[in-house]
């Protein structure tokens, strides 16, 4: 049956089809033995990308006890991912599944190539996986099949991210501090010592800081971080962070203001990490403004929850909206994606919050986290 697709083709063989294709594999015992001798999930699927034969290791790791209970199904839609339930034509047919590995694979594959890529799932239960999927073209009695094998990479990707982000951030820092130190013997005026004294000691102010984020970062993916809530005021909560802000590098010629709309209201958080999320939102959209341009932040009381806002008057293009929130995506270059990664990863996770933007070419970019009361 047809419906409507943003990317790949939509359309789905019937049950009782899928179940012949089956048998094709069940049936042949050598393929069978193959498949369950591997430690990965490894799935078939058909020209129209549905799953038609699972091994082992996914019918044990998933819990399913008969065909019934995967046949038919797409990877996303295995895999659980948030943008296969966006559509109704299902997994690969959103516009987020334009930069998706796993579906970009199975579709170079039935063009008869092997393929391999790497992708980001993220879960409806608001968890994510890293994996790389191997696509092969596979032919069975004269039909076209394609072998998919999916191999769970994400604590490598956790670790190669965020050992890339803090030695980078702290060999800067590190640098900074070194490249000062070594010119103070050569000032003798005393105000000129005393700046330099004083960009020491921010340099060395912010290689704690970047230590102190690894941290957290290392114990919010290990899901150990312990929350202090707390009752708090809105306007101390932004406020201390265009304070930090306004004094950061990263604004020299730039304005942080708060909005003239914004409320001051009391509400029960954990002020040190909601300070952390709207100080990456501030400080992305800082280095994404122009000279000159201003970065608004803002608080308003909506009916059941509570909005914190950052605007900047930059759009970003499409294609970078569809992989913000990746762990490791940056528009700065590679393994620099932690930005953005951390303020979804706090926000949601841990806050249990909804951390989202908007982007327009008119209204400019808001990044904000929405907090139930």
């Amino acid at each position: 049956m047809a419906t409507s697709t943003q990317y790949a083709p939509a359309e789905r063989q019937m049950k009782t089809t899928v179940f012949n294709q089956n048998k094709l594999f069940t049936e042949n015992e050598l393929f069978s033995e193959i498949a369950n001798s591997v430690s990965q999930m490894l799935v078939v699927l058909n020209k129209q990308r549905q799953i038609v034969y699972a091994n082992n290791y996914i019918l044990e790791a998933f819990g399913f006890k008969d065909l019934d209970n995967y046949a038919g199904r797409r990877p996303g839609e295995l895999l659980d991912c948030v943008h296969a339930s966006q559509s109704s034509g299902g997994c690969g047919t959103t516009q987020f599944c334009k930069t998706c590995g796993a579906v970009n694979a199975i579709l170079e594959a039935q063009t008869g190539v092997q393929s391999t890529k790497e992708c980001r799932i993220e879960t409806r239960s608001n968890d994510a996986i890293d994996i790389q999927v191997r696509a092969t073209p596979f032919n069975a009695n004269g039909e076209e099949f394609t072998i998919f094998v999916v191999t769970d990479i994400s604590n490598e990707k956790r670790r190669q991210v965020l050992e890339r982000v803090f030695f980078h951030d702290v060999l800067n820092s590190a640098g900074g501090i070194s490249g000062l130190s070594n010119i103070i013997g050569e000032i003798s005026d005393p105000e000129e010592l005393a700046s330099i004294a004083s960009m020491i000691h921010k340099s060395a102010d912010d290689l704690i800081s970047e230590i102190q984020l690894q941290r957290e970062l290392s114990a919010a993916e290990r899901g150990e971080i312990e929350l202090n809530y707390a009752n708090v005021s809105s306007f101390s909560i932004l406020s201390g962070v265009a304070d930090l802000y306004s004094r950061h590098e990263v604004t020299k010629g730039k304005r942080i203001v708060i909005g003239e709309k914004s409320e001051d209201f009391i509400l029960s958080t954990d002020a040190v990490l909601l300070k952390r999320i709207l100080g990456n939102m501030t400080k992305n959209a800082l280095e994404a403004s122009t000279p000159n341009g201003t970065v608004t932040l803002m608080s308003v009381k909506l009916k059941d929850k509570n909005k914190f806002s950052v605007h900047n008057e930059n759009y970003i293009d499409s294609l970078t909206q569809l992989q913000l929130f990746k762990r490791s995506f940056s528009t700065k270059g590679k393994g620099r994606g932690i930005g953005t990664y951390s303020m979804k990863l706090f926000g949601e996770k841990y806050l249990k919050g909804k951390v989202g933007f908007e982007s327009t070419p008119e209204n400019g970019t808001t990044f904000y986290i929405e907090l139930k009361e």
